[in-house]
């Protein structure tokens, strides 16, 4: 986990704490359900966990905030996030039970009272939220139609409110496509390791094209 406090050094002890146990725990239940390839187990804090936050190298999100992940699979980049944000309200969703049931228990385990994950698909959610973040679920474009209309009003949403969209390689041909005002940060800007020089956050602000 030395990887987490190297780029993150204002840590708290139980943060890091939190980071080696989400480590212990998902390994657990890799073992059971293959949340990510096996090949990445033992890059565990690098590809997923760093790679995760590596949307909060971008955006502070505001006290009080609420964040929605999309597809969030075995709970990333909702888990790390809500470790470095316990002031935040996550609600990880994904459509596959059984890794849903595994990111509860995650957060259950670490109780983190400001994570809540249910069994859902983005388009059938009712609540509104400052920000939306994602790993690569699908292209931008199919994407925002599905979250397009999950942001709070202007007048309400924190600052900086919009999709924080973990993506990888070029990305030129699909933001033209989706015709969004987006943002593209490299991570290779924050991070030295050779697996984030193609690695980008993709940010999408909430009243961009197609919001209603």
């Amino acid at each position: 986990m030395h990887i987490l406090h190297h780029y993150f050094p204002h840590l708290t002890d139980h943060q890091r704490q939190l980071f080696s146990q989400l480590d212990t725990e998902f390994r657990g239940w890799n073992e059971r359900l293959n949340l990510v390839a096996r090949t990445d187990v033992d890059n565990l804090a690098e590809r997923h966990f760093l790679h995760s936050l590596g949307i909060a190298k971008v955006v502070e999100f505001a006290p009080g905030s609420s964040v929605l992940d999309v597809g969030t699979g075995g709970g990333l980049p909702g888990l790390p996030l809500a470790i470095l944000f316990p002031e935040v309200k996550f609600h990880l969703v994904d459509s596959i039970g059984k890794k849903i049931h595994a990111v509860q228990e995650m957060a259950r385990a670490l109780n983190l009272t400001n994570v809540t994950a249910e069994q859902t698909r983005a388009e059938q959610l009712r609540p509104k939220y400052d920000y939306v973040v994602s790993r690569a679920v699908a292209r931008l474009a199919t994407f925002h139609t599905w979250i397009a209309h999950r942001y709070k009003p202007q007048h309400e949403a924190a600052p900086n409110s919009g999709l924080y969209y973990l993506k990888g390689g070029d990305l030129t041909e699909e933001i033209e496509e989706s015709g969004l005002k987006a943002t593209i940060h490299n991570l290779s800007d924050f991070y030295t390791e050779s697996f984030f020089e193609t690695k980008k956050v993709v940010v999408v602000p909430s009243n961009s094209a197609g919001r209603g």
